[in-house]
């Protein structure tokens, strides 16, 4: 009897044990972002300027904030937003997943993108430039 008991706590043991295991899934972001940049294809995007901006943003690279003026304009969903707030929070946690569309002379980009805390859906992003090649505003939301 003894015998089964001892058996049975050491089963009922090693089960409890294996059910309060917990499997550690979770990548992070610099993970991600390099493989996505390896395997997203971002030559359909024919403005050079925003390829490069947008190679930077997938970097989570600083290099994102010399493409633009000092004093950007932003909108977000319409909303005018900080461009250097929004970005301090952004930058290097959210990318695009995919570049499904670019219009605009290059200058307006859609696809899917992982917005961190907010999930991943479509969106775009405009860039208007000034005389001297750098980006004066940035519009960027949901698409539809």
């Amino acid at each position: 009897m003894k015998k089964y008991a001892l058996s049975t706590t050491l089963i009922l043991f090693l089960f409890l044990t294996a059910c309060g295991q917990t499997k550690d899934n979770r990548q992070t972001i610099p993970d991600t972002i390099t493989k996505k940049q390896q395997t997203m294809d971002l030559s359909k995007i024919t403005d050079v300027a925003v390829r490069q901006a947008i190679e930077a943003l997938q970097a989570g690279d600083q290099k994102w904030y010399t493409f633009f003026t000092e004093h950007p304009m932003m909108t977000d969903d319409g909303n005018p937003v900080n461009f250097r707030s929004f970005f301090a929070n952004a930058l290097g946690k959210e990318i695009f997943l995919s570049i499904d569309r670019v219009e605009n002379d290059g200058k307006n980009i859609y696809g899917n993108f992982k917005a961190g805390q907010w999930g991943t859906f479509p969106v775009f992003f405009k860039f208007h430039k000034n005389e001297e090649g750098k980006f004066e505003r940035l519009d960027i939301g949901q698409d539809k």
